[in-house]
């Protein structure tokens, strides 16, 4: 009699997300189930939400780098989880599966005083390109493939689709994409406006890391306001949105970082913008 070998998994005490400084100001963090196609479980959830603790009081960290381990970024939920809860739970639960836990880090990200950039290595989809549409910015592989794929299982969008997207490539395209659960390649998503630029696969990593090494060498509290402003002006109309930014210049200008600037665009020089976090 002959056994089946058992599915490859890693061992049990593999962490799902890694996190690791790249350099001054920047982490870059992996979704770490390369076997589920970095599928989403509570377990992730719960272990992205405990860095995003550690890093977000940090205020040596200014940006973070989101990528996937192996060959995909994220393929949203896990189906095997996935059938699972809605064979055994959920008649019990009446919960949807992870929605009480996975919003919850889409708005975190979005939130988050930390810019964020899409290092989308390979497929994103579902879920999975929903947390991708969540960060500040998008870098591509050009082996990556993106869709808004959840009618393709009987679902909606589910994580913050249906408002990103339309913000992102206008209601037309938002409409296709997700009422036909299309996948794009790279180019594709690159022309839509789904992601800012498309690079070498080889050089993704390097690339997104060097534009969250850039933001991250900015004026921090210029870095963080800006964030808030382009945040708050999805939901503001342009009079309010420009007597916050007055509030917000005003503050700025009390800073050492300002008059830095100023200074060495006089003189004609690099600004030499203060790593500490003393004030004034």
């Amino acid at each position: 009699m002959t056994t089946q070998p058992a599915a490859e998994s890693p061992p049990r005490e593999e962490p799902t997300v890694l996190c690791e400084r790249a350099e001054f100001g920047v982490v870059t963090i992996t979704l770490n189930r390369p076997h589920r196609g970095n599928g989403v479980v509570p377990e992730l959830v719960t272990e992205f939400l405990a860095i995003l603790d550690e890093l977000e009081p940090d205020r040596g960290v200014r940006a973070v780098v989101l990528t996937g381990a192996g060959k995909q970024f994220s393929a949203g939920a896990d189906l095997v989880e996935f059938e699972h809860h809605l064979t055994h739970e959920l008649n019990r639960t009446h919960e949807p599966y992870n929605a009480r836990i996975l919003l919850p880090l889409t708005q975190r990200i979005a939130n988050s005083r930390l810019v964020f950039v899409a290092a989308v290595n390979g497929a994103a989809t579902a879920g999975g390109l929903d947390l991708a549409l969540a960060c500040d910015l998008r870098v591509a592989s050009d082996r990556a493939r993106l869709g808004e794929t959840y009618v393709n299982v009987g679902m909606a969008p589910g994580n913050g689709g249906s408002w990103f997207l339309p913000r992102l490539v206008g209601s037309g395209v938002a409409a296709e994409l997700a009422l036909t659960g299309d996948i794009v390649d790279a180019q594709r998503a690159l022309e839509i406006g789904l992601v800012g630029r498309v690079v070498a696969h080889e050089e993704l990593l390097p690339a997104a890391q060097e534009l969250a090494g850039r933001i991250a060498a900015k004026p921090w509290r210029a870095v963080e306001a800006t964030k808030q402003a382009l945040q708050a002006s999805w939901q503001l109309d342009l009079g309010t949105a420009m007597k916050a930014s007055y509030w917000t210049t005003m503050s700025l200008q009390h800073t050492d970082d300002v008059l830095e600037a100023v200074r060495a665009r006089l003189e004609k020089r690099e600004p030499v913008f203060n790593r500490d976090l003393g004030d004034r």
